[in-house]
């Protein structure tokens, strides 16, 4: 009796431990807010390479705007980065256009993701950017021909200063973002945007500065 009585126990106690891993694994995928586990913890840059099916519901047309607005902003940037490995004297210079080809690049494939996941249409990569001239900090395609004519010290400065326009103008872009827009995701990639873009712009006025 007293053996058959303790397997009994054991055997419970097996059961209801089993029960208590089942429920506490259901329950890691809640949130506060007692909906799936979906939220974000990280800021910056991090949560705005998130993927886009986690940013398909919250948007709004201002998100999609920003979208849509600053792939073909990057695109020119990258355009203009390209052509510093051949074209330009200062090892500063090629590095700086280095680090803006491996930030911007990944950020283009973000927003595109989102915007398919919105059921939006993304632009074309390497399409023409004249349509673009009026938005902020674009080059027109004088700007870019004079550029891509120029080589040495001459290609630093002019790259520089147009960088630096070109970077402002994505500051106030990714700033109307930041107040206007409403995915998570789109906002932390506006404000990693602002500040990578800023500090950037310093250094790029330091390197003209010391020219």
């Amino acid at each position: 009796m007293i053996t058959r009585t303790l397997t009994r126990r054991v055997a419970l106690a097996t059961a209801a431990a089993a029960s208590a891993l089942v429920l506490a694994a259901c329950g890691g995928n809640t949130d506060d807010n007692g909906e799936g586990g979906t939220g974000h913890t990280g800021h910056g840059a991090s949560a705005a390479s998130a993927t886009p099916s986690a940013s398909a519901g919250a948007h709004n047309a201002q998100d999609v705007a920003f979208a849509k607005g600053m792939i073909p902003h990057h695109q020119q940037a990258l355009q203009m980065a390209e052509l510093a490995a051949d074209r330009a004297s200062s090892a500063r210079v090629k590095d700086l256009a280095a680090r803006i080809e491996k930030a911007q690049d990944p950020e283009i494939r973000t927003l595109t993701g989102w915007l398919k996941a919105w059921g939006e249409q993304p632009p074309m990569a390497g399409m023409d950017h004249s349509g673009h001239t009026g938005m902020s900090g674009m080059m027109s395609e004088a700007d870019m021909a004079a550029l891509k004519k120029a080589t040495g010290k001459d290609f630093d400065t002019r790259f520089l200063s147009l960088m630096a326009e070109h970077h402002q103008g994505a500051v106030e872009m990714a700033t109307t973002e930041k107040q206007r827009g409403r995915s998570g995701d789109a906002k932390a990639m506006a404000d990693a945007i602002i500040t990578a873009q800023n500090a950037e712009i310093k250094e790029m006025k330091q390197l003209l500065g010391a020219k």
